[in-house]
């Protein structure tokens, strides 16, 4: 299973702008991922309410996980996402 840990650069955490951002990029990556915070089950990363509810504030740690083909590259990429906090999706999501 491949895993990324990584901290969540939006100052507001991934509540409403930024957890639409990061489900958009996920549901386009098109490899199935888990995203958890420490210590809790894993939840759908493409699910918009299952991340609303991790309730991951700003500089907090989260792990992305996937066992899928293409796992790496996918999560990389979300890693990338999440620790930057950008405000939109780049075009190589």
């Amino acid at each position: 299973m491949a895993e990324r840990r990584v901290k969540v650069g939006w100052a507001e955490g991934l509540h409403a702008r930024p957890a639409s951002i990061f489900v958009r990029a996920t549901t386009a990556s098109g490899v199935p991922v888990t995203i958890a915070k420490a210590d809790s089950n894993p939840v759908n990363a493409a699910s918009m309410l299952a991340v609303l509810g991790l309730g991951a504030e700003g500089g907090e740690e989260i792990v992305l996980a996937s066992d899928a083909d293409g796992a790496d590259a996918a999560l990389d990429r979300l890693a990338k996402l999440v620790a930057d906090g950008l405000d939109e999706l780049p075009e190589t999501v």
